[in-house]
């Protein structure tokens, strides 16, 4: 199938790209490998997350949240108003598309994506003009490797699978890091009734040197007893598993190999949206400067923005 530019991932930086390209009647094909959009904001997000930065500083493109709209908005506030944006700039993602390969024809002048259908098995393959990677930098979970975690009696789980705290109701938890996630998962856990300890390389509880069964040994020789842990330790972009040529964009951990504001370009019609590890506002940034480019080499014509 023959695109004129091909998005990769359907979160928030995909339905923003291709809102823009929409606008500026850029023909665009979003490939999304799970069975609905913002599936981390549906499938993978805590009951009482919000965003945590103010609203201003969190709408998409073209469309800023109203005035009535809290300062900081609650997760289902904003998965229904990605749903209001997806209908009101007629973004149709094709779901249950896991690609598997990006390789530039060097000869042709586009971007062979090789894509596996995960419903029906069957592989697809699409030629482009244009790649986006709006996979974002979340696309997988990350553990880390500890000595002895396999041996752990107990729960384990990573953030993106927590909901709430009522199931850990006086149990001993472990929360192992301290961004956003970890301290409201800590908070939440505690009004929740369970006895909660937090991982922050300090003095609260330092880095964990190995687990045996459900003693959790720390750096400091302290050795403590848990039910659960809980791995609030982010996620890692995927984009190099199945991007061959990434080199004029991306480095070895799939971020941007160039520094804000000049990363969100690569050579043959190469780009990336949301890596700029600038939230909501970035991914804004992103698409409209990714839209304004496409437009330009096509037709020669810069939008202002």
């Amino acid at each position: 199938m023959e695109e004129v530019v091909v998005i990769v991932g359907a979160g928030p930086s995909g339905l923003a790209t291709s809102a823009c390209l929409n606008l500026l009647s850029i023909p665009n094909l979003i490939l999304e490998r799970e069975n609905c959009y913002a599936s981390l904001w549906k499938n993978r997000a805590y009951d009482r997350l919000k965003l945590h930065l103010a609203k201003q500083f969190c709408h998409l493109p073209h469309m800023p949240h109203p005035p009535s709209a809290p300062k900081f908005i609650p997760r289902l506030d904003f998965i229904r108003y990605i749903d209001d944006y997806v209908s009101t700039f007629n973004i149709k993602p094709s779901y249950n598309r896991s690609v598997e390969s990006a390789i530039y024809d060097g000869l042709d002048k586009k971007w062979r994506i090789e894509v596996n259908n995960t419903v029906t098995g069957e592989n697809e393959l699409y030629m482009a003009k244009f790649l986006v990677i709006a996979t974002g930098e979340n696309s997988k979970e990350f553990i880390p490797q500890i000595p002895g975690l396999e041996s752990f009696g107990g729960k384990i789980v990573h953030s993106s699978q927590y909901k709430s705290g009522a199931e850990f109701k006086q149990k001993k938890v472990l929360v192992v890091g301290c961004g956003n996630s970890g301290m409201e998962i800590a908070y939440d856990l505690s009004n929740f009734g369970a006895c909660t300890s937090i991982v922050v390389r300090s003095p609260v509880l330092p880095e964990v040197s190995r687990i045996e069964k459900n003693y959790v040994a720390f750096n400091n020789d302290e050795i403590h007893q848990f039910d659960s842990i809980i791995f609030a330790t982010g996620y890692r972009s995927t984009a190099n598993n199945w991007l061959k040529d990434h080199d004029s964009l991306l480095g070895k951990n799939g971020m941007p190999k160039n520094r804000f504001p000049n990363h969100w370009k690569g050579a043959n019609g190469l780009y990336c949206a949301g890596l700029s590890r600038r939230g909501l506002a970035g991914v804004s940034m992103d698409a409209e400067a990714i839209a304004n480019d496409i437009k330009f080499i096509l037709t020669g014509d810069l939008q202002e923005t």
